[in-house]
């Protein structure tokens, strides 16, 4: 019956150990928050918007890898979908709110390959496929 007993102890202190939460006293210093990229507009260098970053792509490390930018259309209708990489666009704060630029111009994204999000394998895959 003691060793019963020793070994609920112990089942219950692993079961307890196995299901705790690792979490930080602060948020990382060289960390960023997603909002300063999600849903935020994409300007070019003539200060111009070329389009609205619609999702952030991450790899299985969960380093940011890139960005899909909606160029074109009128309320989203008729919008166009693209990827560049995280590290082509430049943030910098302007009037207290995270101005992001590409050194591209609104064509020439609307000219590169588009990209569709497929449900099915939660991805991006090419428009014409």
């Amino acid at each position: 019956m003691k060793k019963f007993a020793i070994g609920c102890i112990l089942a219950a202190a692993f079961a307890t150990a196995a299901h705790a939460a690792t979490t930080m006293p602060a948020a990382p210093t060289d960390s960023w928050t997603i909002t300063n990229y999600y849903k935020q507009n994409v300007y070019d260098p003539k200060e111009s918007k070329i389009g609205t970053i619609d999702d952030v792509l991450v790899d299985k490390a969960g380093k940011v890898t890139g960005l899909v930018v909606g160029v074109g259309g009128f309320l989203g209708a008729g919008e166009k979908d693209v990827i560049v990489p995280y590290t082509a666009v430049k943030s910098q704060k302007k009037d207290d709110k995270w101005w992001l630029t590409l050194d591209e111009t609104k064509d020439s994204l609307k000219a590169a390959p588009g990209f569709k999000y497929d449900r099915a394998s939660t991805t991006w895959i090419p428009e014409n496929k």
